[in-house]
């Protein structure tokens, strides 16, 4: 793993809230608001931009897990801003404090976890899948 991970590290990643990603066009809700998946892409974007680019080649991360609450609407046309910080570091497993704003007001946030895994290996396991699932069909 790469020494420059480390406690503290934070990241960013903005959107505009558009008709694409709003419940209504997600099928999580039928208003035109700030979907909640896109908002948690939002934060894991945000996450995976901190970490990646520090990671050792060949290694990328993967989330695991992600708990966050969505506490207020945010309209189409609005910006939303999402803010990661590695709060912790076991082994391969990080640990993110995430939220996102929009405009006016704290929108949602939580804590998201990622792996760091080697992409060849990963990639690799994952394709075989394919294979075992075209034999058993």
């Amino acid at each position: 793993m790469a020494g420059e991970l480390k406690i503290g590290l934070q990241g960013e990643a903005v959107t505009r809230v558009t008709e694409d990603n709003t419940a209504l066009a997600y099928g999580s809700g039928g208003a035109k608001v700030f979907a909640t998946p896109a908002m948690i892409g939002l934060m894991e974007k945000a996450a995976l931009s901190s970490v990646d680019p520090l990671l050792e080649p060949g290694q990328i991360t993967v989330g695991i897990r992600v708990d966050v609450e969505h506490l207020a609407a945010t309209p189409v046309g609005m910006e939303v801003v999402a803010r990661s910080e590695l709060v912790e570091i076991d082994g391969k497993r990080l640990v993110f404090r995430v939220e996102a704003r929009d405009e006016q007001e704290l929108i949602g946030r939580g804590t998201h976890e990622r792996f760091i895994v080697n992409q060849e290996r990963f990639l690799s396991r994952t394709a075989a899948k394919l294979k075992t699932t075209s034999k058993s069909v």
